[in-house]
């Protein structure tokens, strides 16, 4: 059963973003999601639009790079999946950058695997 998940990742990241979600139409991808991602950013309903798609999400993923900590966006969607009480999953995406972001308190942040999506994705 397919789950709808919002992807929360910095501008600079698109195309990793794309390369991603784009991983769910394999025909061995052992997982299925609708991508809720915000892809225009920063528009007058930019918040008001990712609320809405975060309460409409059954989880929030969040692609970690070096462009996080300055990704104020991205940043933003992290704690609006917090306090919308969402379960949050972190995926490193760059080799050798390992910061979390504080906004995401105590959810873990894993490696970039089927099996490590496909965990988080079925337990939703």
């Amino acid at each position: 059963m397919s789950k709808t998940v919002f992807i929360a990742f910095a501008k600079e990241d698109e195309g990793i973003r794309n390369l991603f979600t784009g991983q769910r139409v394999h025909p061995k991808t052992p997982f299925e999601f609708t991508d809720m991602s915000v892809k225009e950013p920063y528009s007058s309903d930019w918040q008001a639009r990712v609320r809405t798609r975060i309460r409409r999400s059954d989880g929030v993923i969040v692609l970690i790079s070096k462009n996080t900590p300055k990704a104020t966006g991205q940043l933003w969607e992290i704690k609006c999946a917090v306090a919308e009480k969402k379960p949050l999953l972190g995926i490193w995406i760059e080799d050798g950058y390992r910061v979390k972001p504080a906004e995401m308190g105590t959810a873990p942040v894993k490696q970039w695997t089927w099996d490590n999506i496909a965990a988080f994705i079925d337990g939703l």
